[in-house]
């Protein structure tokens, strides 16, 4: 019998910050890609969204929270991959670049 990933749980702040990424002008998002691919001016932005809870005194998501498999692409992955919870996190990243 062949093993199928289960859903990944979807993280409550996550609704939110793709219904205010869509309110931008040309941004595209697809879901579902551990956790969103946010696409903005010919760029292709990938993160990895997180509760607000798991962000540490300094800002900054607690490593503790970050999955082996996370830190992994944060270390290897060639192109854009953040760990993010926030709309202001995203709207940072994609705004700052270009």
């Amino acid at each position: 019998m062949a093993k199928y990933r289960r859903a990944a749980k979807i993280d409550a702040n996550q609704k939110d910050i793709v219904k205010s990424l869509r309110q931008i002008p040309n941004v595209t998002i697809s879901v579902g890609h551990d956790d969103i691919l946010v696409g903005y001016n010919g760029v292709t932005y990938w993160f990895e969204i997180k509760r607000p809870e798991v962000i540490g005194k300094d800002g900054v998501v607690r490593p503790s929270k970050i999955r082996d498999s996370e830190k992994k692409l944060l270390e290897t992955w060639k192109g854009h991959y953040a760990v993010v919870s926030s709309f202001d996190e995203i709207f940072a990243e994609i705004t700052s670049k270009g």
